[in-house]
């Protein structure tokens, strides 16, 4: 075997590397604290203290329609597979810059053959003197190659690069979760509106027949004498001005409906059936364990991608950074030729190089990109405490909306006693004469008002519900590692 001299001089190099590796360029990520982020010790409003286990928040309601149609779209979105199809590409990104850490290596081989076309043979002259010519014959050659290259990382800039899509390889997992959270509160709340819209219906409905006795009777009135055709005609245009709404909340029904069914990954009608049949709103319990503010820095999966998606920015730092220092690579080589197979290792020859390479004059353009990864950086913290802030802000619009709620549950629950009295009272007046038309139409559009009213207080309590298991990040796990999903097929959460 036949190695080229030299050889000796470069087994210094993995001993050089060996006293860089714990170098790496640029600053080390720290994680921030909940001061630094301006989260505040207490919320400004009143919420129960005490945390709660919100993994599966939707069983809370005691609906087991809700809970097949939000776990079937944990399954199923479509929405969701696209975010597993962008952590997929992040594992992938990271395995890319792994690779930078491990040396290369190719091989070649190739085999030829040659042949004289004209010439090059042996003249000949037989026995009966004809002189002939041979064959030039020909030549064959085998060759084997081996080719390895390695970039010693002697400043970090492979690592760091590491680094940052170690992050945001995480990050895209915690944008799953977020987006898994997105979705089962859509669910949840469309489901609210299709049960919502059921009872408006139902009101309609009710009102309608109503409307309808009260133009028979003003008819009766009118052919008595008893009254002028003004009543029959008010109770006409009060019927249809009733039974122009239905067709309106019909077709909303219809668009929540096919939004779930979307939703859970199926055509917009598939669900239709299992709503059918017609079912209260969903009320839920009676209040939520908000916590402290500081759990939104674990609990909200928005939060902790934008945290991490604050560390890959902050190793992108160190990345830049290693451009402007020298780089070493190292480069080695196997190679064998031989006339036949059978002798192609009797001889190798091999060769191992190293160079320097430094950038002198770039007119500016790294030290431009070090300084435009310390901008992305800041504004990747402006980020994170952006949602840090938008996440409280959530919690607390909720708190207030699902109070608010609550106080209008009450005051349309006096209303529509209230009412229903009135339009009782209304009713036997005008049957008896005591009181005219418009009195009626009155009270009983009151009493309409008053059902749809409480109907709509339902609706907004179990929608600020909802709102606030998901500004409190409620739906998933935040113990698990989302990021498997890249190796493994998705199921429920």
């Amino acid at each position: 075997m036949i190695l080229r001299a030299g050889f000796d001089r470069f087994l210094i190099v993995p001993l050089a590397a060996s006293l860089l590796a714990s170098c790496a360029v640029g600053p080390d990520y720290k994680v921030r604290g909940a001061p630094e982020l301006g989260v505040p010790d207490q919320w400004s409003v009143t919420a129960p203290p005490q945390a709660e286990d919100l993994t599966r928040w939707w069983r809370n309601f005691d609906d087991p329609i809700l809970t097949q149609l939000v776990e079937q779209a944990a399954a199923a979105n479509l929405d969701l597979e696209q975010a597993v199809a962008r952590l997929r590409q992040a594992r992938e990104s990271l395995v890319v810059s792994r690779a930078a850490l491990f040396p290369s290596a190719s091989g070649s081989a190739g085999v030829s053959r040659t042949e004289a076309l004209r010439g090059g043979g042996t003249v000949i002259t037989l026995p009966d003197g004809t002189v002939t010519q041979t064959g030039g014959g020909g030549s064959s050659s085998f060759s084997l190659g081996l080719d390895a290259s390695y970039q010693l990382d002697l400043f970090g800039g492979n690592r760091r690069a590491v680094e940052a899509s170690k992050a945001q390889f995480e990050a895209s997992g915690f944008d799953y979760a977020a987006t898994l959270l997105t979705v089962e509160s859509e669910v949840a709340r469309n489901y609210v509106l299709a049960r919502a819209y059921q009872a408006q219906l139902a009101n309609s409905r009710a009102s309608l027949a109503i409307q309808d006795d009260n133009l028979q009777i003003a008819g009766w009135r009118v052919m008595a004498g008893l009254v002028s055709s003004l009543d029959q005609e008010q109770a006409r245009a009060s019927r249809a001005q009733t039974a122009a709404g239905i067709p309106q909340i019909e077709q909303q029904y219809n668009a929540a409906v096919s939004r779930i069914s979307v939703l859970t990954g199926q055509a917009p009608g598939a669900v239709k059936p299992l709503l059918q049949t017609v079912q209260p709103i969903p009320k839920g319990p009676g209040q939520v364990g908000a916590g402290i503010p500081a759990n939104v820095l674990r609990q909200r999966p928005d939060v902790r991608s934008a945290e991490r998606q604050l560390a890959a920015t902050t190793a992108q730092i160190g990345v830049a950074k290693a451009q402007l220092l020298p780089q070493l690579n190292i480069s080695g080589s196997l190679d064998t030729n031989a006339s036949s197979f059978s002798n192609l290792f009797d001889t190798i020859t091999g060769g191992l190089f190293g160079g320097i390479s430094q950038a002198i004059f770039n007119a500016g353009r790294l030290n431009a990109q070090v300084r435009s990864s310390r901008a992305a950086a800041d504004g990747a913290f402006a980020a994170y405490r952006s949602s840090v802030l938008t996440a409280l802000e959530d919690i607390e619009n909720a708190v207030v909306a699902l109070r608010s709620a609550e106080e209008r549950e009450r005051q349309f629950a006096i209303a529509l006693d209230a009412s229903t009295n009135s339009a009782l009272l209304a009713r036997a007046q005008y049957r008896s004469g005591l009181t005219d038309f418009t009195t009626l139409n009155t009270q009983e559009s009151a009493l309409n008002s008053a059902r749809n009213g409480l109907v709509q207080a339902h609706s907004d309590r179990a929608t600020a519900l909802i709102a606030l298991y998901d500004a409190l990040g409620g739906g998933w796990d935040p113990t698990s590692d989302y990021t498997v999903l890249a190796t493994e097929p998705r199921g429920t959460n």
